[in-house]
């Protein structure tokens, strides 16, 4: 009998984010599905199956944060890496204030992504 790997789902407006991503989280032992906006994430069943949320701060339409908000709004508590190219301390300390994980400035380090899924869903390292 397999075990069914943890899904990861990553939300960013950002191709090349989407394909290369999935893939990285793939060779780490997660499932992974690849949404190109926070509203494509909430219509999804990934909503309710995602263990761990990677998320863009700044898309178009919906943000990162406004996603944070919503699902916070509807009780769910899956636990949130945000991904961000803006280095602004800020958004940061917001972020992680209204209960992220981890923010991580791109480009990250496979190891700094692994870390912080590990620390998300509470697995060892």
């Amino acid at each position: 009998m397999t075990r069914q790997r943890p899904l990861m789902s990553v939300v960013d407006d950002d191709e090349s984010v989407r394909e290369s991503l999935p893939d990285l989280l793939h060779e780490f032992g997660y499932s992974a599905r690849a949404f190109s906006s926070p509203e494509e994430f909430l219509a999804s069943e990934a909503l309710d199956q995602s263990r761990c949320l990677i998320l863009d701060v700044a898309m178009p339409g919906m943000s990162g944060l406004d996603l944070q908000r919503e699902l916070k709004r509807r009780g769910r508590r899956i636990p949130i890496i945000f991904i961000t190219a803006n280095r602004n301390e800020s958004v940061r300390s917001e972020v992680l204030g209204a209960g992220a994980v981890e923010c991580l400035y791109k480009p990250f380090s496979d190891v700094a992504l692994l870390t912080a899924i590990h620390s998300a869903i509470g697995e060892s390292g």
